[in-house]
């Protein structure tokens, strides 16, 4: 029977091929199935240890050039699968640059392992060339560091591989400390760097079926934060049920069988359902729905708004966060109840009359304004149907006419949001730059039980495309399209994204940018009204010219311009097969 990869018979010229096969091959065993690396001289033998791993099918292999770009592919094979995906680096600013990556895993709770190769200790300290202080540098972004010894063949090591690997697995999924989240292993290699890889076939097997490896994925899945209790909440409170981003359908839940309005942002896995309210916003700030809030109960990680944030700092609401995982929760006042979780005690009845009132007012009211603001908005065009029906030739004509001219509309920011939100269906999956969009998308689209993400852990611009990108190549094969609406500043901060090298996977990607020539999203805040307009062009709106088409030409990329709305929705609802864009022009 041929050795097992890392057993002591498998050992090579180089231990730093021995232990990466030791590492590498555990982290399978525990279902690591991504490898995400960027090429570099220090960690070779981690990359082609990954390269015979995926020569056997045991791991999909991703290679990108940029490390920014390979961290956030990483963090969206993370969110797709809910599993640790593994990111590999070369030494010095190389693993500086998966720093945003590891910051938003952080944020979000991602669970993420990144090994970062580095100088042995004789070679640190000194000058030595793309050497720097590596070891502990993500900091507290970090639910486990470990700075690794260089290997040295000494028997036991391929023994060590497999603690260590455990270990960064049960770190990363929080099975032990309920917060999921980024690790990081700081490997050091001597030279000789690599040696040639053994035949790793005997890894492309299933994770490993030992009792240990099944308790540790139980403990993953139902992990806590240690002390949290499950709360049961009683009736006779004015309750609203909030859920930011990544709430999940909890938070439906828990408002439709407490009756309780639902206040769930795009990015929150439960805008749908009975009790939800769209206009959540203007409703909050009205004295009348927002002012009469007793209770809150806050789901995910709310960022889209000021008036969520508002609602929770008055001293005469209650404010309970349910937060199973995370050593961090959502609290502006500082002084919420915390829960694992909460559920709706016997007093509670969600068809009773009071219930009923309290809730239907919220979800009527949030239609009529929807209603209200769509008559009136400029790119509302409805022909009349009657019309096209009548026998009269005039009344025909009319009707082709305002039909054409329905067509024939410049794309607004509201049509937009609108139109992806209709194009996307349960197998398909919509991202969600951190743009002015997300919030045009916020306020006017329905319910509707689709997946969305958006990276809101910090909420920053970067890497929303190679998110995406990793999110589509890790769906399953029967899944949609993987949709990203974004503006153009942030598809341009993430244009390495666009890059796939030879033989790389290609999916169905089609990233939607709303082009506005900048950064609009400054418009809508205080600044606007206080700088002098040159200074807010230059510093704030930072204004670009960028010819897209030959942009994503460059790249490879299909491409398309979509200014109408009869453009728009052929676009969207027959998209080029494998990576596409879509350019929609929208006024400033």
């Amino acid at each position: 029977m041929p050795d097992a990869p890392g057993s002591p018979g498998a050992l090579s010229a180089s231990p730093a091929t021995d232990f990466a096969v030791g590492l590498l091959g555990a982290f399978v065993r525990l279902g690591v199935r991504h490898v995400v690396l960027s090429p570099g001289s220090r960690s070779q033998a981690l990359a082609l240890v990954a390269g015979e791993l995926e020569r056997v099918e045991a791991v999909s292999l991703h290679v990108r050039v940029d490390e920014r770009v390979a961290g956030f592919l990483a963090l969206g094979v993370a969110v797709e699968t809910g599993t640790p995906a593994l990111v590999i680096t070369t030494s010095g600013t190389a693993t500086a640059n998966l720093h945003p990556a590891v910051l938003e895993a952080d944020a979000s709770g991602v669970p993420l392992i990144v090994l970062t190769a580095d100088r042995p200790a004789e070679l640190r300290g000194i000058r030595s060339n793309q050497t720097t202080d590596q070891p502990g540098m993500y900091g507290a972004a970090a639910r486990l560091s470990e700075d690794v010894a260089a290997p040295t063949g000494d028997a036991g090591e391929l023994d060590a591989a497999a603690a260590l690997a455990k270990r960064a697995w049960q770190a990363a999924v929080g099975s032990v400390s309920g917060a999921p989240g980024p690790v990081h292993l700081n490997l050091a290699f001597r030279e000789p760097l690599s040696a040639a890889v053994p035949d790793l076939a005997a890894a492309r097997v299933a994770p490993e079926r030992s009792e240990d490896v099944y308790r540790d994925r139980d403990l993953a899945r139902s992990a806590s934060f240690p002390g949290r209790p499950t709360l049961t909440l009683g009736s006779g409170i004015r309750t609203v049920v909030i859920a930011g981003h990544a709430a999940g359908p909890d938070a439906e839940e828990l408002a439709r069988l407490g009756g309780w309005p639902l206040l769930a942002e795009a990015s929150s896995g439960s805008r749908f359902g009975p009790n939800l309210v769209v206009a959540y916003r203007q409703l909050l700030a009205d004295a009348d729905f927002g002012g009469a809030v007793e209770r809150a109960i806050v789901f995910g990680h709310p960022t889209l708004s000021r008036e969520v944030p508002a609602l929770l700092r008055r001293d005469d609401v209650e404010v309970i966060v349910v937060a199973p995982t995370g050593a961090e929760v959502y609290d502006p006042r500082r002084n919420a109840t915390v829960a694992a979780s909460v559920r709706v005690g016997d007093s509670v009845d969600a068809r009773s009359a009071e219930a009923r009132a309290w809730t239907g007012r919220w979800v009527f009211t949030s239609r009529r304004m929807l209603q209200e603001r769509e008559q009136a908005s400029a790119d509302h065009i409805a022909p009349d149907v009657e019309a096209g029906r009548s026998h009269e030739p005039a009344d025909r004509l009319a009707f082709a006419r305002a039909e054409l001219a329905a067509v024939r509309a410049p794309v607004t920011r509201a049509m937009l949001a609108d139109a992806l939100w209709r194009y996307t269906w349960p197998r398909d999956r919509l991202v969600l730059g951190a743009s002015r969009l997300i919030r045009d998308l916020d306020r006017t689209v329905s319910g509707k039980r689709i997946r969305v993400h958006a990276n809101r852990g910090l909420a920053g611009i970067d890497g929303t495309v190679s998110t995406a990108i990793g999110i589509a190549l890790a769906a399953p094969v029967d899944a949609g399209i993987t949709r990203v609406l974004l503006g153009d500043l942030t598809l341009l901060h993430d244009v390495g994204a666009l890059s796939f090298g030879v033989g790389e996977a290609r999916p169905n990607v089609q990233v939607v940018v709303g082009n506005d020539g900048g950064g609009t999203i400054f418009d809508g805040l205080e600044v606007a009204f206080s700088a002098p307009a040159e200074a807010m062009d230059r510093v704030m709106l930072t204004p670009q010219q960028v010819d897209l088409a030959a942009l994503a030409a460059a790249y490879g990329w299909g491409y398309a311009r979509a200014a109408t709305r009869g453009e728009l929705d052929q676009a969207l609802s027959a998209p080029p097969v494998g990576p596409s864009m879509l350019e929609v022009p929208l006024p400033r």
